[in-house]
């Protein structure tokens, strides 16, 4: 009889485990399962497929309670590497959002870099072509030099990827907050179309099927990235870091792209996996467990970069650029043929076995011997619920905020002046023109609507409206109401360039699970979350849980961010964000509330992040939504913006931009900061043409929605009566100028 117990190159010991970061019931649970000590090198392989980041153990059981199926979904959420919305005519549009911000904190440049990779092959591997990728970022406040260099490094991160990749990168967002100082969020989120019935899985099966690396060689670059660098905070250590970090080629990963979309088209691939977070652990496990089915494999076959690399480290590298695949045996020929004619090594290191376990050898000894199903999420990874606590800071925080006196004109342009000039406001031209948005053609709308718009080329005259949303401040003062409203700006977004939202991705970032002030914002977080996306249809199609953004000081605000998609039928009726034409009406539709909690008014202003989160109700949401919709495909409106950050003033400024078209309006509520430059929810401004009036006014009649009318357009200057009376020109000078002018300083 062969015996299976592996070697161990290290001795063992439930000491050894704790420096890999597992706990010392989970390392007694390891030895219980194989009956034995682990090798050394089967620890490092628990060591990473048990962390948070890639075993959900602290969050899974949460997220199930989200709306996870259902709707255009094609395939049920945490399915596939990525969700596929059905978008009809056999094509479908995966998407996702994933967090690299433990990375981009130790070396910002390679981290956002990586973190654009990595969700790409997350969307091609599944056999989706790319048309498009977004962001969204958050950062200390740009005062220090520090978060300047975060920043700088981060912004060129993306762009250099994307660039050279080939893919747009359309949409995002950035937010400033001190919180943010020590550990950015760098959120990265990308598109892809394919076509339904050629869809690939991430799966391994049929015994004796040959097992491939495809790709780039691996090295010893990103060596514990998900299990170390995602799951602790960050403290003096951190600048010591840098080569848990992995290194990016855009130029590699774009002959990856062609390789792969042809390998499927070919036929040729029973399953195909992204070697990311945890490399060939995860994706030898994950496939295996997947299919149940196991798989044998020799690491003298994996093409290597450096000399005297161990099992642990070729087992644990996350070296970039590189794909496990399994090849239909006989058709081995033909895939070796696809990847020379677009010069990608493919190298075959095993095959696919019926035990359920994946099988390691290193210099013709067996060095790992595993039960897959005891790796990977759904099987026997463990799964905890934390203790909740209701954060101390609320009682505190949550106290009613004053609404202000009337304000004078003097007074509302200065203030107006300032929030336009705040980072988290001011324009994010200077961030954007970096990226390259037209690559492909796909492109529709990027800077000019309230989401970016790409059209579908396989499907003529249809689009998706794509966008990422998450307005933090709220979240940290009311994590439930903060969630739906992420949620509902993200869909509302989306509706106001005439997309019906479809579905969401979530990249869920958030501070020690360990702690239950934390865990209390994640529970409620995800309650929020889930009771949106119910009551407006659009299920979660996956994302990531990113746990540990913290310093020594402080965890950051909790950030749950949404991606959100939306559908466009006929792309040709999709509007923007800026007045167009003159002696129109501006329109707002929605619920006009005082509401300065958590506001950059409050912020920026008074240099408070206090109150609580704007009031909001799901079925005025639900039916604001269909009015405005409704409207803008019946051709009744020529721009929409929804009132975010800054509230209803700084909105009607950002109309006023993008063609340099003025209005003359009158606020017909008390003139105090609170409706002036209050967030309250679920409101949209509309500019309506004369002709059309009437039938916005029945829409929001028969959807029971308020409408005010709040003057025209015309002219070079925005005059509110009684407030305002600024030239155009200037108010989109200090927008413009702001973050530039921040960045060379």
């Amino acid at each position: 009889m062969t015996d299976t117990t592996p070697i161990s190159e290290i001795a063992v010991t439930t000491e050894t485990a704790r420096e890999l970061g597992l706990t010392d019931a989970e390392y007694d649970a390891i030895c219980l399962k194989l009956g034995r000590t682990p090798s050394y090198t089967e620890l490092g392989i628990y060591s990473v497929m048990w962390s948070e980041h890639c075993s959900y153990k602290n969050s899974i059981l949460q997220l199930k309670t989200l709306p996870r199926s259902g709707g255009r979904m094609l395939v049920a959420a945490g399915e596939e590497n990525a969700g596929v919305i059905d978008v009809g005519e056999g094509y479908g549009v995966a998407f996702k959002i994933e967090s690299h911000n433990h990375p981009s904190a130790v070396e910002p440049f390679q981290g956002a870099a990586t973190g654009v990779g990595g969700i790409l092959r997350d969307i091609f591997t599944m056999g989706a072509r790319p048309i498009a990728a977004l962001n969204s970022l958050r950062f200390g406040e740009p005062d220090t030099e520090r978060t300047k260099y975060l920043v700088k490094g981060v912004v060129h991160g993306i762009g250099h990827y994307g660039n050279c990749f080939g893919v747009p990168t359309v949409a995002g967002e950035i937010y400033f907050d001190r919180c943010y100082t020590d550990n950015p969020l760098v959120n990265a989120m990308a598109v892809g179309v394919l076509r339904a019935d050629r869809m690939a899985s991430a799966t391994a099966e049929g015994v004796g099927n040959p097992v491939f690396i495809m790709g780039s060689s691996t090295g010893r670059d990103g060596i514990h990235g998900a299990s170390l660098l995602a799951s602790r905070e960050f403290d003096s250590m951190t600048e010591n870091m840098r080569p848990t970090v992995q290194v990016g080629d855009p130029f590699s990963e774009k002959l990856l792209l062609e390789a792969s979309l042809e390998l499927i088209d070919a036929g040729v691939v029973v399953g195909m996996q992204d070697m990311g977070a945890a490399g060939i652990c995860c994706s030898t496990a994950e496939m295996s467990g997947k299919g149940q089915s196991g798989m044998r494999i020799d690491l003298d076959m994996v093409p290597l970069r450096e000399e005297g690399m161990s099992a642990y480290e070729i087992m644990l590298s996350e070296s970039q650029e590189r794909m496990l695949v399994v090849v239909e045996k006989g058709k081995e020929a033909r895939a070796a043929e696809v990847c020379a004619k677009w010069d990608v090594p493919f190298v075959q290191i095993g095959v696919v076995t019926d035990d359920g376990h994946v099988n390691v050898s290193r210099f013709g000894k067996l060095v790992a011997n595993i039960p897959a199903q005891s790796l990977i999420l759904g099987g026997d990874a463990p799964v905890y619920v934390r203790e909740t606590k209701k954060p101390e800071y609320l009682e505190l925080t949550n106290r009613p905020v004053d609404q202000g006196p009337t304000l004078h004109e003097k007074e509302c342009a200065d203030i107006l002046h300032k929030l336009l000039a705040s980072p988290t406001i001011a324009s994010k031209r200077w961030v954007y023109e970096q990226y390259d948005s037209q690559v492909g053609d796909n492109t529709v709308m990027r800077s000019g609507g309230d989401a970016a718009v790409l059209r579908i080329k396989e499907l003529p005259g249809k689009a998706v409206a794509v966008t990422t949303d998450c307005n933090s401040r709220f979240v940290y003062l009311n994590p439930y109401r903060g969630a739906m409203s992420a949620v509902a700006e993200a869909a509302r977004n989306c509706v106001c360039v005439g997309a019906e939202p479809v579905a969401i991705t979530n990249c869920l970032n958030f501070g020690n699970p360990y702690d239950p002030e934390v865990y209390y914002q994640f529970t409620e977080a995800i309650r929020g979350m889930g009771d949106m996306c119910r009551a407006l249809n659009t299920p979660v199609t996956g994302g990531n849980v990113s746990f540990h953004n913290e310093s020594q000081q402080h965890a950051v605000f909790p950030t749950p961010t949404i991606g959100m998609l939306g559908l466009i039928d006929d792309v040709t009726k999709v509007i923007g964000n800026s007045f167009l034409t003159e002696n129109e009406h501006v329109v707002l539709i929605g619920w006009q509330r005082s509401e300065l909690g958590g506001s950059e008014y409050l912020k920026t202003v008074k240099g408070r992040v206090t109150g609580d989160a704007p009031f909001i109700d799901v079925d005025e949401e639900v039916r604001l939504q269909r009015t405005a919709l409704s409207a803008i495909r019946s051709g009744h409106v020529t721009a929409a913006h929804d009132c975010a950050e800054g509230g209803l003033l700084v909105a009607l400024a950002e109309m006023t931009f993008g063609k340099g078209l003025g209005a003359t309006v009158e606020i017909p509520f008390d003139h105090h900061a609170g409706h002036v430059f209050g967030e309250a929810q679920s409101r949209i401004i509309l500019s309506v043409p004369s002709t059309a009036l009437s039938a916005v006014r029945e829409l929001c009649a028969t959807n029971d929605v308020p409408l005010t009318v709040l003057g025209t357009t015309g002219g070079s200057r925005l005059v509110v009566t009684g407030l305002l009376d600024q030239p155009v020109s200037e108010l989109r000078n200090i927008y413009e100028n702001a973050l530039p002018t921040i960045m060379a300083s």
